[in-house]
Parts: C-alpha cells; sequence; structure tokens
C-alpha cells in the first residue's frame, strides 16, 4: 500500500472510532459536550459574564418549530441571559450563529442526531425543562439563532435577534 493509502486508511478508522465512542450524556441540564465553532469570531457577539448580566430575555420552544418571541432587540453592549423553556414533547435547543454556520450545524445534527455539545452560545432543553446561557452582544446588526435538532431547522424554527447601535426601544419582542 502507498503511504496515501495507509494514511487515508488510518484517518477513517480514526473517525469512525471517535464518533462511534458515546459521549456524556449532560444535555438534560441544557449542556453538550464540547465541539469547537468560534461564534465570537463570526460577529455574533461572545460569551457573557453572568456577573455582568444587564437583563433577561424568556424564550419558549415549541413543538410547532418555533420560537416565541421570534425576533427579539436588544442594544449593542447589553449582556443577555436567555432563559429559555421547552413547553414541547419533543428536545429543542437555541443556537445563536451565523446562517451559514448554523445550517452546517444544522447538517450535522441531522447525520449524527445524537451528537452532544456544548458550546456558550447554545442550550439544548429536554421537553418540560428549562435552560439558559449568557450572551454578550459586541456588534450592531442581526443575530440569527436556530433550532438545529434533526428537521427543526428545516421546519422553520428561526429566529432573529436584532442587535441596536443606539439606545432605542429595546424589547423581546
Amino acid at each position: 500500500m502507498s503511504r496515501r493509502t495507509v494514511a487515508m486508511t488510518l484517518t477513517a478508522a480514526l473517525t469512525i472510532l471517535l464518533t462511534a465512542v458515546p459521549m456524556p450524556a449532560a444535555h438534560a441540564d441544557g449542556q453538550h459536550a464540547q465541539h469547537d465553532h468560534h461564534a465570537a469570531s463570526d460577529g455574533i457577539g461572545e460569551p457573557g459574564d453572568a456577573a455582568r448580566v444587564t437583563r433577561t430575555i424568556d424564550v419558549d420552544m415549541h413543538d410547532a418549530m418555533r420560537f416565541t418571541p421570534a425576533t427579539i432587540t436588544v442594544k449593542r453592549g447589553e449582556t443577555i441571559r436567555f432563559n429559555v423553556k421547552n413547553s414541547g414533547r419533543v428536545r429543542h435547543e437555541m443556537m445563536l450563529g451565523t446562517v451559514s454556520a448554523l445550517r452546517e450545524h444544522a447538517e450535522m445534527m441531522r447525520k449524527m442526531p445524537q451528537m452532544e455539545h456544548a458550546e456558550p452560545n447554545a442550550v439544548t432543553v429536554d421537553p418540560g425543562k428549562r435552560g439558559e446561557f449568557v450572551w454578550h452582544f459586541t456588534q450592531a446588526g442581526e443575530v440569527p439563532f436556530a433550532c438545529l435538532e434533526p428537521g427543526h431547522f428545516e421546519a422553520g424554527m428561526v429566529g432573529t435577534i436584532r442587535v441596536r447601535a443606539d439606545a432605542g426601544s429595546i424589547g423581546g419582542g
């Protein structure tokens, strides 16, 4: 065998081995084992310091594949605690990201529906439970969010956070 064939075979075997190893199930409290998406470098903000929360926004996720509210307005510089409730009967998540990052992650979730991850820009919540995360909005603009459980993104379970540069009207909807 050539070196390239051996390297490709070893890479494939390692990939299979790593994806076959079960990750600890920690999503019941809204956390997942980590895989990296560098959310802060995407211009959507950065993980927030819970001691610096400026306000809390409640978000409800339900089996109609919708978030309530689906549009949220914040001010640049705010640190928001998202208090996320799953009022449905299936697991949902709320993840902030760019449209391309959300699409990429949704595709991964379709291929590996039991994938576990813990990222500061997301929370996964089992039916009837609550979870939270804290996010600091550093730039004005729009920050998309979505549920990336298999099929949910495609069904329209998406929303937008409008980050205002000024101190204009701020609200949860």
